[in-house]
């Protein structure tokens, strides 16, 4: 596969204003991609966006390239970026543009695209885009220019549907949820979706002013929330990233549940309701405690490279249904065909319902390992993974652990940074050990010098 030039793991991103996330670039992809999508189909293409400032800048960039490829729009304003993966499919649209940097500072942002059963691009399409950017744009015959329309209903139909995916016959009536939305684009769809369920819902970061977005809240900034549940004596909290496709929650005491403890709990709650499908993927980085707690329950785990693509894929592969990161992304495929952080929080919600369990109770099953990560830089070109002397400490910690615990060694993908991780039972054994074998990945990085 020839390697991407613009298009990352998850569309295009950047700091806004320099290459490529400028007006140029942007119109010129919009062109691009409508060349493209233009070869088939109803010629529809939909784009939604979180609340970043830049956002109206790149939004009408990409409405004028796609029109001038004769290519008609669909402008949806703020929306979460799963809710803009379902719109292309019930819209019958080409695809799905979102415009976001999800939960990364405002001054950064990106465009990705869905196709129109609301999957990420293949990357067979990605590279006819990105050749298409080096041709000359050009304009249709203005009697084949698309145009621009706004639907106006987009947040009630997204309300609709995730309230849809809440089971029959249920309720939130009783329970006081503190809803943290980042500033981002669920501020006006998820308190909303658990009101209507009957929650007494308490709003954090609902406010978003174009540069506040993921602003010390949110999935990423968890401190906040812990407080306000605490304050508040709620029975949980909820935060989204910027773009909704992340979510982490919080229990009446205070203790964070990440994409690990969430994955878990849904899981064991389809796996209750016979609607399980087979098992569960995680990544490379999931705890081990979770496979673990699975396999106690009789459900099979299995580890894709990092990413959400990737565990999309193997889901794929295998047949499954659920599956995600200790980062928040969590797949419900039977539901929606990306990470949905709306979603995602409905389901542990209805196990809570319907067990009539705290959510510390529902988690209690899963004993997380202690783990350490040691990032080392090293000489870019090199690859001292590789090295026999760090082969060796790797394999000496590995004999020791046993099945006790796992080392992980692997290059970033963004910088010049080899991690080092290490999982355990003992919080003592894991430091050491990842203290261990750095040491020698550094001690090989300045050997390459």
């Amino acid at each position: 596969m020839k390697e991407r030039k613009y298009f990352g793991t998850d569309g295009v991103r950047g700091l806004v204003g320099a290459a490529p996330i400028n007006p140029e670039f942007a119109m010129k992809l919009g062109w691009a991609a409508g060349r493209v999508l233009s070869q088939s189909g109803t010629k529809k293409v939909i784009i939604g966006k979180d609340t970043r400032i830049s956002g109206y800048m790149l939004e009408t960039a990409l409405e004028a390239g796609l029109i001038a490829a004769g290519i008609d729009v669909v402008l949806l304003g703020p929306m979460p970026t799963p809710a803009v993966a379902y719109l292309a499919q019930t819209f019958r649209a080409e695809a799905g543009i979102v415009i976001s940097a999800s939960h990364n500072p405002y001054y950064d942002n990106g465009i990705k695209f869905f196709n129109g059963q609301g999957l990420k691009l293949d990357d067979a399409v990605e590279l006819e885009i990105e050749a298409m950017l080096d041709e000359q744009m050009t304009c249709v015959a203005s009697d084949k220019l698309g145009k621009a329309s706004r639907l106006v209903s987009a947040d009630g139909r997204y309300i609709e549907f995730c309230k849809s995916q809440f089971p029959q016959g249920l309720s939130l009536e009783g329970l006081k949820i503190v809803v943290d939305c980042a500033n981002g684009a669920t501020y006006h769809i998820a308190p909303s979706v658990m009101r209507e369920l009957g929650a007494e819902v308490i709003t954090h970061a609902c406010e978003p002013n174009g540069v506040n977005i993921n602003h010390e809240c949110g999935a990423t900034h968890v401190d906040t929330l812990k407080r306000k549940v605490l304050e508040l004596k709620a029975d949980v909290g909820i935060a989204y990233d910027g773009d909704g496709d992340r979510v982490m929650m919080v229990d009446h005491n205070g203790r964070v549940f990440d994409g690990d403890d969430l994955v878990y709990i849904i899981a064991c709650q389809a796996a209750q309701d016979d609607n399980l499908g087979g098992g569960v993927v995680g990544t490379v980085m999931s705890n081990m405690g979770l496979e673990n707690a699975l396999k106690a329950k009789g459900i099979e785990f299995a580890r894709s490279k990092v990413g959400d693509r990737y565990v999309m894929e193997l889901l794929q592969q295998k047949g499954w249904k659920i599956g995600g990161e200790s980062s928040g992304h969590v797949l419900n495929l039977d539901l929606i065909s990306t990470g949905d952080g709306i979603i995602s929080s409905l389901q542990v919600l209805a196990a809570m319902v319907a067990q009539n369990r705290t959510l510390q109770d529902l988690g209690a099953g899963f004993t997380k390992y202690p783990m350490k990560m040691i990032n080392v830089r090293y000489t870019a070109g090199t690859d001292p993974t590789k090295a026999p002397e760090v082969l060796s400490a790797v394999a000496e910690v590995e004999l020791a652990l046993g099945d006790k615990g796992r080392v992980l060694l692997r290059k970033s993908g963004t910088e010049p940074v080899v991690r080092v991780m290490v999982e355990a039972e003992q919080e003592k054994i894991v430091i050491d050990s990842a203290q261990k074998i750095a040491a020698v990945v550094e001690s090989m990085s300045k050997q390459t010098d």
